[in-house]
């Protein structure tokens, strides 16, 4: 899957206004009138026109940097990029015109008539919350979840009549499914287009609604969606899945799938950025002597080794053992405080070879230091 930087031919870094320049000169380069019966040109527009797409977006493009193509449902199902181009020549006439000063970009170089953009409703956008385990976070992992949400209804085939019937032109907007009002206001009059309040901005009026949906042209139901989780996510990390979210009836797009990632609280680690903190406890003449133990990692065991004369409280690093950077390779590490463990009670043996202990150092004093409270 090409990363959306390269295919725009400008780096992560680039502006906005980069941005928009390099789309431009791409489109005009590769537009199908320049380049009739060039399948490659016309799947390199198309390309470039979703990745401007995300890349114009703020939003879109703060998650395309963390995420990659997960984070804004390329490769999910239901989003663009999965394995091919989506977007039809409509859509990015539609949708990218503005930069080229709101009107059809080739008009002036190719001739034709200007494409209005259409007046796009959206349904409702879903958002929903999935918890993470640390192997999750590491590895990264598909997980499937079931949701409610609003679904095409099969009945009447969204329309919302009563099968058999059709829908008729609603009279008081001629079917655009927008009204116009003059607005007098201190810089003068002004058009202002709002829904049409009869059809409610669908252009259609159902005499005879269908019985399943009421004439809405959706029903309630339940989906299982697929959820490729990125690794190295945390807390309040979140992802898009393009047009998974509320199905619409007929001339309505879908709204999408905003899923927040919460972490499952871990027994005994405790995650700070993309380090792993732990406490292991040894007993006394491990800290006296030193040696090597088998140190629990978020990715099974690893040795560790334990200097002789460590005290109670220090702070051992190993190296490459925490979590994975979000898109990229760096990892953290984990970090393990040492607690020496005094035992409560002792064998007459383990008594005796203390008191030895204990007469050899008889001239060891209590050190005193100041401590903030």
């Amino acid at each position: 899957m090409k990363d959306l930087y390269e295919i725009l031919g400008v780096d992560n870094t680039a502006s906005a206004e980069e941005i928009k320049r390099a789309y431009r000169k791409i489109a005009m380069k590769y537009h199908p009138d320049k380049n009739p019966g060039n399948k490659e040109a016309e799947q390199q527009f198309k390309e470039s026109a979703e990745a401007y797409s995300v890349l114009s977006d703020k939003q879109k493009r703060g998650q395309y940097d963390q995420f990659g193509h997960a984070g804004v449902g390329m490769g999910q199902q239901g989003g663009g990029f999965g394995g091919g181009v989506h977007m039809s020549m409509d859509d990015i006439f539609s949708q990218f015109s503005d930069i080229f000063g709101g009107h059809n970009p080739f008009q002036d170089i190719f001739g034709g008539s200007t494409r209005q953009s259409s007046h796009v409703r959206k349904a409702k956008d879903l958002r929903v919350s999935i918890e993470v385990d640390f192997s999750d976070i590491l590895h990264g992992t598909e997980k499937k979840i079931r949701i409610k949400r609003f679904e095409v209804c099969t009945t009447c085939d969204g329309n919302g009549a009563k099968p058999g019937t059709t829908p008729s032109q609603c009279r008081h907007c001629g079917g655009n499914g927008q009204v116009q009002r003059m607005s007098q206001s201190f810089f003068g009059q002004s058009v202002v287009v709002s829904d049409c309040p009869v059809c409610r901005g669908e252009g259609v009026l159902n005499e005879h609604p269908c019985r399943e949906c009421s004439g809405r042209g959706i029903t309630r139901k339940t989906a299982t969606i697929k959820i490729s989780v990125p690794k190295g996510v945390s807390t309040g990390n979140y992802m898009t899945l393009s047009k998974e979210g509320n199905k619409g009836g007929k001339g309505i797009e879908p709204g999408d799938l905003v899923v927040y990632f919460e972490e499952k609280e871990h027994p005994f680690f405790i995650r700070h950025g993309l380090d792993i903190f732990i406490e292991a406890q040894v007993p006394i003449f491990w800290a006296v002597l030193g040696g090597t133990i088998d140190v629990p990692t978020i990715d099974g065991k690893a040795s560790l080794k334990i200097p002789a004369g460590i005290q109670s409280g220090q702070i051992l690093r190993m190296r490459g053992k925490g979590f994975p950077k979000l898109r990229g390779g760096q990892k953290g590490d984990q970090l393990v405080r040492i607690q020496v463990s005094t035992p409560k009670s002792l064998s007459k043996k383990e008594k005796d070879l203390f008191s030895e202990l204990a007469s050899l150092n008889g001239k060891l004093k209590p050190k005193f230091n100041k401590v903030d409270f």
